[in-house]
């Protein structure tokens, strides 16, 4: 049996140096020696240390500091191809680099970046690389770190167009949206152009030109995949190709961002995500690289996706009208949530949010008992997903939780519950039991570290009160 992606650290309690503990009282100073760290920014620097300096309560200033720097710390590979900057940034505790994944985890140091050259060209380096990825293949959601090298383990065996480089194929339409976003923060944040050159600009085209064919109106198109499995998640139903669809305009995802098979492969928050993604890349492609029609054939796209998912996402309950997590146009519809972002709770957090109402009714639905996949114990309370299965809490719905509100009632509470479940090792993990922290997976899981690092700085800078 092979370990998948979300699953590297087995359930039990706690092991260090091969002796069974417990919680610890204190939060302890988690991060390398200055030496073994991976790669230092002195504006990360400066920035964890002012930061730090405004938060009173020990522990959390201390998972502040630990969390943070964790993808720069552990993950990070720069160097070069062809005399430009080209940055590998692994997930983690698995060999490889997701198009989601390393996307997220240096996002909340973009602002950073333009007070600090060295860590601008690093970032430049991670999307110029996911453009070399996605050039490689827009299927695919994860990539080796020597493109050379065979994909993972659990990967050589999958039934699917497998091209030297992939680490795994899961086809997830937030795959495509991550280098967008990431793309353009990074050119709000610098004003630096030098990424868009012309691989850049060709992969952005096969990113809508892959969407258009995955919208499936003119059949299933060319991707599929199958992979032997005992669970139905790890593969696609109908040979590979996915449940049956309508072509109602929406644009179809083989996988949810949590590496899940969907049910319905209208997968509502990545749509939503892709409506934002796309008017990004038309407006770049505008301003930047003067494709004109690249930024059309994006901005119609977007405009298409927006109506069909008023049309065809929205559900209708005692409590009023929600979003759906997943459709199929025939007017199937599943209602849940995933802690795995892009999900219905991170909306606003992806300005993907585009009717405010609507979305607050959707938050206390999926934050509460009718949602299948929330969770309430004795240690805390959020959402979780299949991937991991029932009682286990994933902290990155949490940490969501709290960015995206606006009340001190709801983000206090998630910051206690957050706190309790990093004391077994001072930092943030993929989930824990409901009622035992000390139970949980992947002591190393960088983009829930740094998420957590981002959502206290957030607190921080504008919610002072709610961390006093």
């Amino acid at each position: 049996m092979h370990w998948t992606r979300r699953e590297v650290v087995k359930l039990g309690t706690l092991a260090l140096a091969g002796k069974s503990v417990g919680l610890q009282a204190e939060v302890l100073d988690r991060r390398p020696a200055p030496a073994d760290r991976k790669f230092t920014s002195e504006g990360v620097e400066r920035y964890i240390a002012e930061t730090a300096k405004r938060i009173n309560d020990p522990e959390l200033r201390q998972l502040f500091v630990n969390c943070f720097p964790n993808t720069l710390d552990t993950t990070v590979q720069p160097g070069t191809s062809d005399g430009k900057p080209d940055t590998v940034v692994l997930t983690g505790d698995i060999p490889a680099m997701w198009l989601r994944d390393s996307s997220a985890q240096v996002w909340p140091y973009v602002p950073l970046a333009k007070q600090d050259e060295k860590l601008r060209a690093l970032l430049e380096g991670v999307i110029r690389r996911q453009a070399r990825c996605l050039l490689i293949d827009p299927y695919a959601n994860a990539f080796m770190a020597n493109l050379d090298d065979p994909p993972l383990e659990w990967g050589r065996t999958d039934q699917t167009e497998m091209k030297r480089g992939v680490g795994e194929r899961k086809y997830e339409l937030d795959s495509l949206c991550y280098p967008i976003r990431l793309s353009y923060g990074y050119w709000k944040a610098t004003g630096d152009t030098k990424p868009f050159d012309s691989a850049w600009t060709e992969a952005m085209r096969t990113v809508v030109s892959t969407m258009r064919v995955q919208q499936r109106k003119n059949g299933d198109g060319p991707y599929t995949f199958l992979r032997k499995s005992d669970r139905s998640t790890e593969t696609l139903p109908r040979a590979g190709k996915g449940n049956p669809i309508k072509p109602v305009g929406l644009i179809f995802s083989g996988f949810r961002p949590s590496d899940d098979a969907c049910v319905f492969p209208f997968l509502v928050p990545s749509n939503l995500f892709a409506v934002t993604s796309l008017r990004q890349l038309a407006e770049m492609m505008n301003t930047i690289t003067h494709d004109s029609a690249t930024a059309q054939e994006a901005q119609s796209l977007a405009t298409e996706v927006e109506v069909a998912l008023r049309q065809y996402a929205v559900a209708k309950l005692d409590t009023g009208t929600i979003w759906a997590f997943e459709v199929d146009g025939f007017g199937s519809q599943l209602l849940m949530d995933d802690a795995n972002v892009p999900s219905l709770l991170a909306l606003p957090y992806l300005n993907a949010s585009p009717d405010a109402a609507m979305y607050a009714r959707t938050r206390a639905f999926v934050w509460s008992e009718r949602n299948p996949w929330f969770f309430r114990g004795s240690a805390g309370e959020g959402i979780g997903g299949p991937h991991i299965g029932d009682d286990m809490i994933w902290p990155m719905s949490q940490t969501i939780y709290a960015l995206t509100s606006t009340k001190k009632e709801e983000a206090g509470p998630a910051l206690t519950m957050l706190k309790t479940a990093a004391r077994a090792t001072g930092f943030i993990h993929e989930s824990y039991f409901k009622s035992d922290p000390a139970k949980f997976t992947r002591s190393w899981f960088a983009w829930a570290n740094t998420l957590f690092g981002e959502m206290v700085a957030h607190m921080v800078y504008n919610h002072p009160d709610w961390i006093a």
